[in-house]
């Protein structure tokens, strides 16, 4: 069987460094952060004080105020960012098929605020007469997003969600190219959105002692790979990829970013939150990405790493990727985009892979900030630090992993016919 090749046309981005995929990009490049005090509570008791938040976002500008009330922020965010794409895609005009366009959607919690609303009254109020909005569940659950998305366009195709905590948006992704491929599909809508920047959330990973607690100096807070890193920096926020068979975009004259040309999915098996010690299962990942794709370590020059400022998450994943690459290491550009959105758990996926593609396509990596002290027990990679590097990127990985051992590498590459 022909597997079919399978092209990026449209993108969209709600992020912490700007609320479409240009403002987003430009931030990027030039090394802009998105970190500052939380505003959506009062976070004075709480360890960490700090997130990456989204700006200047009011959900009235984009949904009337009785649509928005039945829309957590999660799928808010992942309505707006799909909205982005499929103009970005110029669907609107195209004549496709709509049973076979889906959507495939990635979150790692859901509706947490919604959650919290809810439940905390309650609780709160004592068991007594339990009084719930009738859109409780319906904002809350996962799924909801692809749902809403699917009835916005019309698409009846496959409609799904993923759950795999920080790799949900990743493997939205994988889905939805396999889809094509195997000719289940011609486009998709796929991508993933985050929203927990709540006192559940903050407590919650506060709790897991997963969280930078640098009050004193949050503006740097954020600095993968770093010898004083102490904890990701939580970030909110969603993505949007159009995927779309090659001949049914050429066929109607799509604008084409790159081309996604290999998955690669495993698990550690090890631990519900750490890393492998060893990086099997990140380097079995990007293995798979590269067999999948047909290319060899030497065919890459830059990843995007998951790269959180985890003391071990940064640690074992340059541990990985130093195995993968071997002497072809100082070929190859690698950063951490993390540096200047946060992380975005279960959306970073996406918003990475949007920094991947466009590197690919316009040649150039952007920086890890916030970088000071080498780490010596991090292998010696080609990181680039503190300024966005121009390089010629024909390939390049996007590593997203997630709490449970889930790892996905996707690779993508510039669109030649």
């Amino acid at each position: 069987m022909r597997l079919r090749r399978v092209v990026v046309t449209g993108l969209g981005a709600l992020t912490p460094i700007g609320n479409n995929v240009s403002d987003f990009w430009n931030a990027l490049i030039n090394g802009v952060s998105g970190v500052g005090p939380i505003t959506k509570f009062d976070a004075s008791n709480f360890k960490t004080q700090f997130a990456f938040e989204v700006k200047n976002f009011n959900a009235t500008d984009f949904f009337d105020k009785k649509d928005a009330r039945k829309l957590d922020p999660n799928t808010q965010f992942g309505k707006v960012t799909a909205e982005e794409a499929f103009k970005d895609a110029d669907l609107g005009n195209a004549k496709i098929n709509l049973d076979r366009c889906g959507v495939i959607w990635g979150s790692g919690i859901g509706g947490l605020q919604t959650f919290e609303e809810e439940i905390v009254p309650y609780i709160m109020e004592g068991h007594g007469v339990p009084r719930f909005s009738p859109f409780f569940i319906t904002k809350m659950i996962a799924d909801t997003t692809a749902g809403h998305i699917s009835m916005q366009y019309g698409f009846c195709g496959p409609n799904f969600a993923t759950v795999s905590a920080c790799a949900s948006a990743a493997n939205a992704i994988a889905d939805a190219f396999n889809y094509i491929r195997l000719n289940k599909a011609d486009l998709f809508i796929c991508g993933g959105s985050e929203a927990v920047i709540t006192r559940v959330g903050v407590g919650g990973f506060n709790a897991l002692r997963a969280l930078s607690c640098r009050n004193d100096d949050y503006q740097t807070a954020s600095r993968p790979f770093d010898k004083d890193r102490d904890g990701f920096v939580l970030g909110e926020g969603a993505g949007s990829l159009v995927l779309e068979d090659m001949d049914h975009a050429l066929r109607r004259g799509a604008k084409i970013y790159a081309e996604i040309v290999g998955s690669g999915l495993s698990a550690d098996a090890y631990h519900i939150t750490a890393p492998h010690p060893e990086g099997l299962g990140a380097r079995k990942a990007m293995l798979s990405a590269l067999a999948d794709a047909n290319l060899k370590p030497t065919d890459i020059q830059h990843i995007n790493t998951h790269g959180t400022s985890t003391p071990p998450g940064d640690l074992v994943e340059a541990r990985a990727i130093d195995d993968l690459l071997g002497d072809h290491r100082k070929n190859v550009y690698i950063t951490s985009t993390k540096s200047m959105t946060g992380h975005l758990l279960g959306a970073s996926g996406v918003v990475e892979a949007i920094a991947t593609l466009l590197s690919v396509k316009n040649d150039i990596v952007p920086p890890i900030i916030n970088h000071f002290t080498d780490d010596p027990e991090i292998a010696p990679l080609n990181f680039v630090y503190h300024q966005a590097k121009k390089a010629t990127i024909d390939v390049a990985l996007s590593n997203t992993f997630g709490f449970g051992g889930h790892n996905v590498s996707l690779a993508f590459k510039k669109f030649t016919l």
